[in-house]
């Protein structure tokens, strides 16, 4: 006999202010890179560098990214979902970066959602492999945060106690997904993960490398364009620590976030006076933002007409 299906609570509208505390916060980080800055240089820098190899390098970035974020978040929702195929998911992946242009929770929000109505799936269980996205996601971060720490050598003090940190709180989330306690079970977005396993978390984890790889490299090698030579060993130390900082929910898309945390580790590795080496690190992340939301918001309104016709069937 089949369960009913129990229907998803109506969604409880945010406050005003909690809608706009996001953007004010961006906006409040960008004025205060901003206003330090030396316009004139500025404007060199952004100038300087070839725009076409910029843009092919971002639709590069994005293609690669797409492509391995597809195919880490497939093998989560295939095993507690449903055997979608990886094309499906192309598309519904490459729509939801349209709401992600506001903030990527959002975007992973509707993919949630969409998720559920096309495939006639539990929502919540759904929203349960989305937390796991989100948890092997993060814990491939702190993999690269913490592999940096032989090459940080104490520049950025606070690195190595929150690695410790953070690695702690993993093991003990491992510990309660191997004791698969009864509270988690009873829920059904919490039963996906005690579902999983342990040994589930570390394949979703492997799967998931290679995203958190293509995201290392689009954050470093960006600087490149604008002069900003920065050497593998110390890109080890200091980008994961951008990546970080960029992925909180704190404002859309990292704005504010991102150009405050490079101004502070990487201005050092740019050429000129210390004013010259801001221009060039706030050319480089604001140039870098614009082009990731010219291209995603140039392709993925042609996804999401595809997404609305897989809903519509």
């Amino acid at each position: 006999m089949s369960q009913p299906e129990v229907a998803a609570p109506a969604p409880v509208a945010l406050p005003l202010w909690r809608r706009v505390l996001p953007f004010g916060t961006a906006l409040a980080l960008l004025a205060f890179v901003l206003f330090r800055l030396d316009f004139a240089a500025f404007w060199r820098a952004v100038s300087s560098t070839h725009y076409v190899l910029f843009f092919l390098f971002t639709f590069a970035f994005n293609a690669a990214l797409l492509a391995a974020d597809v195919l880490a978040t497939q093998y989560v929702y295939r095993r507690l979902v449903c055997p979608l195929r990886y094309g499906e998911l192309f598309v519904i992946r490459a729509a939801s970066y349209l709401p992600s242009l506001l903030n990527h929770h959002v975007g992973q929000a509707w993919l949630t959602y969409f998720m559920s109505k096309v495939y006639r799936a539990s929502l919540w269980r759904v929203a349960g492999a989305t937390l796991l996205v989100y948890a092997t996601t993060f814990g491939c971060v702190f993999l690269i945060g913490a592999a940096s720490l032989p090459f940080n050598h104490g520049r950025v003090t606070w690195l190595a106690p929150t690695t410790l940190l953070i690695g702690v709180a993993g093991l003990g989330y491992m510990l309660v997904i191997a004791l698969k306690p009864k509270i988690m079970r009873a829920r059904q977005a919490t039963a996906a993960l005690v579902d999983t396993g342990v040994r589930g978390h570390l394949l979703a984890l492997a799967y998931r490398l290679p995203h958190v790889a293509v995201l290392f490299v689009g954050t470093w090698v960006p600087f490149a364009f604008f002069g900003v030579s920065i050497p593998l060993t110390d890109a080890l130390a200091y980008i994961p620590v951008v990546m970080l900082v960029t992925a909180l929910p704190i404002t859309p898309q990292g704005v504010g976030t991102r150009d405050l945390i490079a101004l502070q580790l990487l201005a050092g590795y740019a050429p000129g006076t210390p004013e010259q080496q801001s221009a060039a690190i706030a050319a480089t992340t604001l140039s870098w933002a614009c082009a990731l939301t010219l291209v995603q918001a140039g392709l993925s309104p042609l996804f999401m007409k595809r997404a609305q016709r897989m809903l519509a069937a």
